[in-house]
């Protein structure tokens, strides 16, 4: 069906080495290969665009955070301010239901431990949250080359028996079905390369989006702590500007 497609859509003046030459020729195996090919790279490109949607959001929502967040009386309505899908809002709500559970605690827990838990595990969930999807740019990345070289190497004995047969062993002869075999391999180092680029690009996204909230955790862990005594030196409202000294001249008596 495909080689049907291919062949209505090709042009009259169709290139005799071309891709459609190598799929046509190629048969189901060249084909199969192909459309493993093509699927490999959609998906990778839905999950390159939807993680970075999902990491600009987060980004978005960092910088409004540092905005104005310890600006707030509370946390409560520091989180009152977020929006109620954001990580950050998250963490904080995490964190004061850890400090409410603490207080029910029957057991001797130290709440430090207890609030740094409660948080830390709220974090790996978004930073898991994050991570999904990417392991499949890996595995298109260190194995696409191979499949395409699997296409490759069927191209190639295709071509070899057919020239056998033929009788015909000249270079005119092997250099066509040859390079048309070896297309595949660049089909898969087509979709290989992408998807690694892709993959360290998030990865490094990622690690900078996990220190962001790693540092707001910590500073919602010893504001927690603290019972709110101590809050992020950032957010120290700067000191009021002393008054100029009044300036009186005291006239001599």
């Amino acid at each position: 069906m495909l080689t049907t497609i291919l062949a209505a859509a090709a042009p009259h003046t169709e290139n005799p080495y071309g891709l459609q030459a190598a799929l046509r020729e190629g048969g189901i195996i060249a084909q199969t290969v192909f459309g493993i090919m093509v699927i490999m790279l959609f998906f990778s490109l839905y999950i390159l665009f939807t993680k970075l949607f999902e990491q600009q959001k987060i980004m978005g929502q960092a910088r409004r955070v540092r905005a104005g967040f310890w600006n707030s009386a509370s946390l409560r309505e520091g989180a009152a301010k977020l929006e109620k899908n954001s990580a950050y809002r998250q963490l904080v709500e995490d964190g004061l239901a850890a400090q409410e559970q603490h207080g029910r605690l029957t057991d001797p827990v130290e709440a430090h431990d207890w609030l740094h838990n409660s948080l830390a595990r709220s974090e790996a969930d978004i930073i898991s949250q994050l991570k999904k999807g990417l392991s499949f740019l890996a595995t298109v990345g260190s194995t696409a080359p191979f499949i395409g070289l699997f296409g490759t190497v069927i191209g190639i004995i295709r071509a070899l028996v057919k020239i056998g047969s033929s009788g015909q062993a000249s270079i005119d002869a092997v250099a066509g079905p040859v390079g048309e075999a070896l297309i595949m391999t660049a089909v898969g180092l087509a979709v290989a390369v992408p998807a690694v680029l892709a993959f360290n690009w998030l990865q490094a996204r990622n690690k900078k989006i996990s220190e962001d909230l790693s540092a707001f955790s910590n500073d919602i862990l010893g504001y927690l702590a603290s019972n709110g005594a101590v809050r992020p030196v950032t957010a120290k409202a700067p000191a009021a500007k002393a008054p100029a000294a009044a300036t009186t001249t005291t006239a001599a008596r």
